[in-house]
């Protein structure tokens, strides 16, 4: 093994990001999703083969058109910038100023270094400087970027870089907490620990309104 093999491998085995953009090509959605499911079915044949498995075996022998579909067009359907949700803004006419905190929502996302799951909760405030959004649309902002290979230091930026832009605001913060399947199954296997990551804007970098967000959560976690 090459020394840039050995520094790829470390870096998967300790879950770190190098970027705050999905790592992307230029050419990733020159194939349509029916293309994507075609190609990725011959490979998981190939794998599924590879392994000793019997693809004739009624039980297996549509397992490689379950995968592909499953990786185009859920899993990993945040990957196409047509599935974005649209986030429409609203006047804030009731002059609500204060905290507004979307807790809970619930992630299924995928670890970009071993492909299992990562599983776990968001959550999400923000202080409104003249707009608001539906409280579905943080759900579904949340969902759309956990829809793709990731980390959880990504997801939580990539929230938050979101929302500033929808609610053209700095004050909006994002904590989740979230279990590694690639930690708790495998390697290490710790079923107990889980990862607590945080991106803070604006006002959130500020120690009481952080303090009164994270006691709104019930998340008393040092940052």
């Amino acid at each position: 093994m090459s020394h840039t093999d050995d520094i790829k491998d470390e870096i998967g085995e300790n879950h770190i990001a190098t970027n705050a953009e999905t790592p992307l090509r230029k050419d990733a959605f020159e194939l349509s999703d029916e293309q994507k499911i075609e190609a990725i079915k011959k490979d998981v044949t190939n794998i599924l083969q590879t392994l000793g498995m019997d693809l004739t075996d009624d039980s297996i022998k549509g397992t490689p058109t379950r995968v592909a579909k499953m990786f185009v067009k859920e899993i990993f359907g945040g990957l196409n910038p047509e599935r974005k949700p649209s986030s429409s803004t609203f006047e804030n006419k009731y002059k609500y100023g204060e905290m507004l905190v979307e807790k809970n929502i619930t992630i299924y996302s995928t670890c970009e270094h071993h492909l299992l799951p990562i599983v776990g909760r968001a959550h999400v405030a923000y202080i409104s400087n003249g707009t608001v959004v539906g409280l579905s649309k943080m759900n579904r902002i949340v969902d759309y970027f956990a829809k793709r290979p990731q980390v959880q230091e990504r997801l939580t930026i990539q929230i938050v870089q979101e929302l500033k832009q929808v609610l053209n605001t700095e004050d909006v913060a994002c904590v989740i907490d979230a279990k590694h399947l690639c930690v708790n199954s495998r390697g290490i296997r710790d079923i107990e620990s889980s990862t607590v990551t945080s991106e803070f804007g604006g006002k959130f970098q500020e120690e009481k309104v952080r303090r009164e967000f994270l006691d709104y959560i019930k998340l008393d976690t040092q940052f």
